[in-house]
């Protein structure tokens, strides 16, 4: 009857752990990420075409052999008005958010539908362990957000928050406590503390107050994940010209970024791009440490999506 006791007790005990203990590893993808440099070599090692419509993908995180993504789905496009109105700049549009879960080789195994009305684009997301964050905002600057958490067992969500600005991406430094998100764009920066509980303490205060502006201009993010050790990596993209009537150039790019004064540690551009000639961090971007480097998972292209598998090593 004891062991039976103690078996139970280890069993429960077991339930309760992270999914994965991805704090060490995310360390790890921080450290590995200050050893790149423009010429670090990627290597291309594996491409996995997705087996169902993906529409517009934003995020991705790979938990065990399984990936999640997040994705809008765009039924009526947003029309720009000829001047802001309510300091918008743009209609509300028509869609739905999406979060999929697909297996390794590609398939869709379910997926959760996330938002309500005008609220539904879901942004870059973060897993820490336990729960999967997804902000999903209006398709406009300077709207409305609600942030999920969202279990990876059950594809359960929870609504953690409501925020009045667009936040486009979503990351939980989990020495600090501290929920960050990125702007439309990436521009601002806004932390938000949890409770004991779960919960953010100040969600409802005004976000000009809240709010830091982003002193890298290069790149905007598209999806950003908590590397450990206050630091944030974040993965996007930016057009250029090399004259004012050329064809814009996009250059993909990777930063990271200290979370305790919100000012970049690293940056180096990533010049990979998908077959279509989009840059490899046009959307969902996912890192993860090997022995030797880093392995990046790339999802450039929207609707029907190859996840492009790279690697790089140390010298």
């Amino acid at each position: 009857m004891q062991r039976r006791a103690l078996f139970a007790v280890l069993v429960a005990a077991t339930c309760l752990l992270p999914v994965v203990n991805s704090k060490a590893e995310d360390r790890t993808v921080g450290d590995r990420i200050l050893e790149l440099t423009r010429s670090t070599k990627w290597q291309k090692t594996n491409e996995i075409k997705l087996a169902f419509p993906t529409f517009h993908p934003q995020g991705m995180v790979r938990i065990g052999d399984e990936f999640i993504v997040s994705s809008v789905e765009i039924i009526k496009p947003t029309t720009r008005y000829e001047t802001p109105r309510d300091g918008l700049d743009r209609d509300e549009g028509e869609g739905r958010g999406h979060l999929f879960r697909v297996s390794a080789d590609g398939q869709l195994l379910s997926s959760l539908s996330l938002g309500e009305g005008s609220i539904y684009h879901p942004g870059g997301i973060d897993f820490d362990g336990r729960s999967i964050w997804v902000p999903v905002a209006e398709y406009r600057p300077n709207s409305r957000s609600i942030a999920y958490r969202v279990d990876p067992k059950t594809m359960k969500a929870e609504e953690v928050f409501r925020f009045n600005d667009h936040v486009g991406g979503l990351v939980h430094d989990t020495d600090a406590n501290t929920v960050h998100g990125v702007s439309w764009g990436s521009r601002r920066f806004y932390a938000w503390p949890l409770a004991q509980d779960g919960t953010v303490t100040n969600a409802d205060a005004d976000p000009a107050k809240l709010r830091v502006a982003n002193p890298s201009q290069y790149i905007d993010y598209q999806d950003c994940k908590y590397a450990g050790a206050d630091r944030m990596a974040c993965a996007g993209l930016n057009a250029y010209r090399a004259s004012p009537d050329a064809t814009p150039f996009r250059l993909g790019g990777l930063e990271l970024i200290d979370l305790k004064d919100n000012r970049p540690i690293w940056q180096v551009p990533i010049e990979l791009w998908a077959p279509s000639g989009l840059p490899m961090t046009q959307n969902p971007t996912f890192l993860e440490a090997t022995e030797k480097g880093l392995r990046a998972y790339f999802m450039p292209d929207d609707d029907q999506s190859t996840i492009f598998v790279y690697e790089t090593s140390k010298p």
